[in-house]
């Protein structure tokens, strides 16, 4: 019975309700909550249209990358008339097998020698120094030498390792320069990375009594190892790109380097002295096979890095 009074007195709160809002339309009054989620529809809606503008636009611009890219690639590939073979990609005398190698060479000790240095300065900002003056002035420097012109570079290796260290045009001479070019690079993207690492990581760390030193090396730099990853991957992908400083120091030489103290011919500059000195019509043909070669290079090293990168984070998915 309570239950039927309790229904009744429900339904009879409605019925006034109603015919509240009923009188009020009649006299030209509209509720408070009806304006309220008027308002509130309107907005919905517009939040609907902005969010279906801004996702046909970001959709359109990530085709467009796509179709570029793809674009790109086909028309290497369809312009290389069939010069891209075996002979071509490991005879030293009529491929290019002598500026494989040298490409090969000057990733290598670039990486080699920028790659610490550069983890160490990292650390260095992020773990150890504050935000003084000093360290406001060394961000600046890193950052000055992200932006100056890489012909710059090359003129600096051309007169201190070339002259000066007299190593004269070679693939040391090269790698060096090209080593100070990538170092802005490593350490901005590194230390990026070790300030995504959790406070909380360092601390439990601290609080097992490990040093700050252990904690580095243990901890954080596991941690951080996926980004570090990524900046070899930038640092591979400019130094790959370069060809002002290389061609200032490493030279032109087509023949096989048999030490990193002599001179050499790099894909990119290959394809540069191609398409400048073509004067035959297979010239171009082989200018773009060098350049189906250099894609295929980069694709795979930035794949090889990206697959151990997931392992890492897995293995570091696993281990926290």
């Amino acid at each position: 019975m309570r239950f039927i009074i309790f229904l009744l007195n429900l339904f009879r709160e409605y019925i006034t309700q109603r015919h509240k809002g009923t009188e009020a339309r009649k006299r030209g009054e509209v509720p408070l909550e009806e304006i309220l989620k008027a308002a509130v529809r309107r907005n919905i809606k517009k939040r609907k249209i902005l969010d279906g503008i801004l996702y046909g636009l970001m959709a359109a611009a990530t085709v467009t990358v796509i179709i570029s890219l793809l674009f790109v690639i086909v028309y290497i590939f369809r312009s290389q008339a069939g010069f891209l073979n075996f002979k071509f990609l490991f005879s030293a005398e009529t491929g290019i097998l002598p500026m494989i190698v040298t490409t090969l060479y000057v990733v290598l000790v670039s990486i080699a020698v920028a790659l610490p240095v550069g983890i160490a300065s990292s650390i260095f900002l992020n773990e150890y120094s504050g935000n003084s003056p000093r360290v406001r002035i060394l961000r600046l420097a890193i950052e000055t030498l992200a932006g100056i012109p890489s012909i710059i570079y090359g003129l600096f290796g051309l007169l201190v390792f070339c002259r000066l260290l007299n190593f004269g045009q070679s693939i040391i001479a090269g790698s060096l320069t090209l080593s100070i070019m990538i170092l802005p690079v490593i350490i901005r993207t590194t230390e990026e990375s070790l300030k995504s690492i959790p406070d909380s990581f360092r601390e439990g760390s601290l609080a097992l009594g490990a040093t700050k030193f252990q904690t580095i090396v243990h901890v954080v730099l596991p941690s951080a190892l996926p980004g570090i990853l990524t900046s070899v991957i930038l640092a591979i992908g400019r130094v790959v790109g370069e060809s002002a400083p290389v061609l200032l120091t490493v030279g032109l030489s087509k023949n096989m380097p048999r030490t990193i103290f002599e001179s050499g011919r790099t894909l990119t500059i290959h394809l540069y002295y191609l398409t400048n000195e073509a004067v035959r019509p297979e010239d171009f043909g082989i200018a773009f096979a060098t350049a189906a070669v250099l894609v295929i290079l980069v694709l795979i090293i930035n794949a090889a890095a990206k697959i151990i990168t997931n392992n890492f984070r897995k293995k570091l998915g696993e281990t926290l």
